[in-house]
């Protein structure tokens, strides 16, 4: 589901999925308003992330069914293709400084995780 539930001066809070829905370590692939690909995911400590599900180096569409951990503290998402490692706060690649993926403010609103997306950004 990605219907639009409130809109602000800057962007769109949208329905991602059901919170029930969304497991520890596990990711969800969401299709955005601007038709880019969201990859959401709840860490084991119960915080929620939202990078890009484009892998960067093979262009597949395929973050949202990494492995989720961490390095040093800092919460992860390995590539299943070729195990590039990112960091979830940030969308930095913790193997290449040239390389990351874009990430979006993610909140609990009742029983629904939305993804917040900015207006008029490709």
């Amino acid at each position: 589901m990605t219907t639009a539930t409130h809109t602000t001066r800057t962007g769109t809070w949208i329905n991602a999925c059901p919170a029930h829905r969304l497991h520890p370590e596990d990711g969800v692939a969401v299709l955005l308003p601007d038709g880019r690909q969201a990859a959401l995911f709840r860490t084991h400590d119960d915080h929620l992330y939202a990078v890009d599900n484009i892998d960067p180096y093979t262009q597949a569409a395929v973050i949202s069914r990494g492995i989720v951990g961490d390095r040093d503290g800092e919460p992860t998402v390995a590539s299943p293709m070729l195990k590039h490692v990112f960091s979830l706060r940030t969308g930095h690649s913790l193997d290449d400084p040239t390389t990351g993926l874009t990430t979006w403010p993610v909140r609990v609103d009742g029983d629904t995780v939305q993804i917040h997306t900015s207006e008029g950004t490709p």
